[in-house]
């Protein structure tokens, strides 16, 4: 079996603040079928560390920036979890990037470093007579891994996949921290890991990993022009040749619906509603479960609102984020009768909107690849998006074409405006008129593949690329 240790700030079910938790959790038990032994490494949170408390020590770090560190190991669903407890850096209040004041932990680029190198450490020196052949990096926080092997001479030994889940995201401090961070000085350069006079730990694991890649076809795509590639556009168009997009997946045991005929929401939307204080309508009762910010393009929902209203549309969301969002939808509830608003997180909550509702919005301005639609396909609520990321791959829109050949699974809108949206409001309404094209598209969708297979399927392949440079040689 090709072995592969995972590196990421974040894991389900033990720790999560986005997407890339969901995918660290999955995916190991996903290739165990296409030949891979996936391991994980995690930060010791305290979280963590509290559900795995008699996790024994098998590697010894003396000092990592600042104290002591030891490696644990435990077990993670069928797959084992490596945990890295270092207490001076991640034993603390607050969230896993964030301290009580709602700041990032000035110890950030320390702290992630630390994850990097023991990564790095495992990858030269082993672990439990285990030695993985490829380290697959998540997003910033692994991303000094190349270097730290490269300084520990087992680069040429050991390849490295970067998977970029979110490009805004790109762990930056100051260059002075070189030093800090145990940098070599003379990486420190437009073609290592410095930027605009910052060091970076994401561009260090873009520009020094075998390969990169990122969670769908469409952002491996936009993330190469200046519209989304947020400056390293430049940076990911010199990888080109070995960037390549490849499609999250779901837990389809995790997010299996109550019922198998989306006919069966009937009862569910109306207990809804019934709770919510929302009038009975003859229109689509849509969802948003989402952080509320600009990137989501809440802006536009609030604009092209009214396109639904009128139409007897109603809207069900729960969400929190931008203060400023947070207002403007709490105002919004108090206009319309048909508009329910919730302001914070709940998983149960946001799994019976996903159930009960006829359709979701995620009228994003750009999205790596989204989740929420993947959960809203399985359940038969025909998502409504923007064309853009994993957004664009992964919705059939509802255009004549598509109708016509009986396989449309949502709609999509494109430019990202609001105007766009409004116009895709009325024809989602118009859809909704028609029971039994609606039908057809809720089928669909709920049969529509969104699990691990094929991406598993698509990571395994990689992997086999990268091992096999070495067994040509």
């Amino acid at each position: 079996m090709t072995r592969v240790l995972s590196v990421t700030s974040e894991c389900v079910p033990l720790v999560k603040t986005g997407g890339l938790a969901d995918v660290a959790g999955a995916l190991p038990g996903a290739l165990v079928e296409h030949g891979v032994e996936m391991r994980t490494l995690l930060p010791g949170y305290r979280p963590v560390l509290a559900a795995r408390p008699d996790a024994p020590v098998v590697f010894d770090i003396p000092d990592l920036f600042g104290g002591p560190a030891s490696i644990r190991s435990a077990r993670l669903g069928r797959t084992v979890l490596y945990i890295l407890d270092a207490p001076h850096l991640f034993d603390r209040d607050g969230s896993l990037y964030l301290g009580p004041d709602g700041y990032d932990w000035p110890d950030n680029p320390q702290r992630f470093a630390a994850l990097s190198l023991a990564a790095a450490m495992v990858a030269a020196y082993g672990i439990e007579d285990w030695f993985p052949e490829i380290l697959h990096l998540h997003d910033w926080q692994a991303g000094f891994t190349p270097v730290y092997l490269r300084e520990l001479g087992a680069a040429e030994r050991v390849k490295t996949l970067m998977t970029i889940h979110n490009i805004a995201f790109q762990g930056c401090s100051p260059g002075d921290t070189v030093g800090a961070l145990g940098l070599p000085p003379q990486g420190f350069t437009q073609s290592g890991f410095e930027y605009w006079g910052q060091v970076s730990a994401l561009k260090a694991g873009i520009v020094g990993a075998t390969k990169v890649s990122t969670v769908s076809p469409t952002y491996a795509q936009e993330l190469m022009t200046p519209e989304f590639g947020m400056g390293m556009e430049g940076v990911l168009a010199g990888r080109a040749a070995d960037f390549v997009g490849i499609l999250n997946g779901i837990d389809e045991e995790v997010w299996s619906p109550p019922y198998r005929a989306p006919a069966a929401k009937k009862k569910l939307k109306a207990a809804l509603r019934e709770e919510l204080h929302l009038p009975e309508s003859d229109g689509p009762l849509c969802v948003v479960v989402s952080r509320l910010t600009g990137q989501k393009g809440f802006d536009l929902l609030l604009e092209a609102l009214p396109a639904l209203i009128e139409q007897g549309g109603q809207l069900a969301l729960l969400g929190s984020g931008d203060p400023w969002f947070e207002g403007a939808f709490r105002d919004a509830a108090l206009t319309h009768p048909g508009v329910s608003v919730r302001i914070g997180y709940d998983e149960e909550f946001a799994r019976r909107l996903i159930e009960a509702g006829d359709a979701i919005l995620l009228p994003s301005r750009f999205e790596p690849c989204g989740l929420t639609q993947l959960y809203a396909l399985r359940y038969g609520t025909l998502p409504l998006v923007s064309l853009t990321g994993g957004l664009a791959d992964t919705v059939i829109n509802a255009n004549a074409a598509a109708l016509a050949r009986g396989v449309a699974t949502g709609l999509q809108f494109h430019p990202t405006t609001a105007l766009a949206l409004r116009q895709a409001l009325t024809r989602l309404c118009t859809l909704y008129r028609d029971p039994a094209l609606w039908a057809k598209m809720a089928r669909n969708a709920m049969a529509q593949p969104v699990g691990w297979s094929a991406s598993a399927a698509a990571y395994a392949a990689l992997f086999a690329e990268m091992t096999a440079v070495d067994d040509a040689g």
